[in-house]
């Protein structure tokens, strides 16, 4: 599988206890200057991902704004195609150039209604997005750089298929606490530490009261 994969990068800001948003939803913990260094990167990948949660409660545009440089594609982790109709991303759609990832199981209703839109649907997979297929699906695009910016259910997918290389975390003066707050990673998670990805310490860097912590993958 690693021959086809792109490269893919995953970036998230988290509070000191790991979480990327509050039980109500509420994510707004980058700083101006975060802001800048993500919307830098977004501009240096092919493409940036999300999944259809992130866009439900964050309703984001997933363009360059802080920054000079290119808008990457934006692709939409859906497998159901429930995606609002009044989104930012399909309201843009016609001016950014969007892919909605799908599974088999989307109803007729849903797939209509994406359809009305200038946007490129992806199948790939039955009941769930299956995401080697995605991938490869993706590097026959010529897409070489993907960036990942979560939330924490696609972030622990990524995770769990051993498809991320990099990651870049941003740790805000934030405490947010709570069992029902949403970590970085969410999902099952891993039962036994020897299971979880070994990563090296590539580079920490200080903006203001944020720490910026870059990893690789061993």
């Amino acid at each position: 599988m690693e021959k086809f994969k792109p490269e893919i990068i995953l970036s998230a800001a988290i509070s000191i206890d790991g979480k990327i948003a509050t039980r109500s939803g509420d994510s707004k913990l980058s700083s101006k200057k975060d802001l800048k260094r993500l919307h830098k990167m977004r501009s240096q990948v092919d493409a940036i991902i999300v999944g259809k949660n992130t866009v439900e409660k964050d309703d984001p545009l997933l363009t360059v704004r802080y920054s000079k440089g290119k808008n990457p594609i934006r692709i939409i982790l859906d497998s159901h195609g429930t995606i609002s109709n009044k989104s930012k991303i399909l309201k843009t759609s016609d001016k950014v150039k969007t892919i909605i990832v799908i599974s088999k199981k989307i109803s007729k209703i849903n797939l209509n209604k994406l359809k009305q839109f200038p946007v490129e649907i992806i199948m790939s997979g039955e009941k769930k997005i299956n995401l080697h297929i995605l991938i490869k699906n993706l590097k026959k695009r010529k897409i070489k750089k993907i960036l990942v910016e979560g939330g924490g259910t696609t972030n622990w997918e990524f995770l769990k298929n051993n498809l991320i290389d990099e990651f870049f975390i941003t740790v805000t003066p934030h405490i947010i606490g709570g069992v029902n707050s949403i970590s970085l990673i969410q999902g099952d998670g891993f039962a036994k530490l020897i299971k979880s990805p070994k990563l090296k310490l590539i580079q920490v860097k200080r903006l203001g009261d944020d720490l910026v912590l870059h990893y690789r993958k061993l």
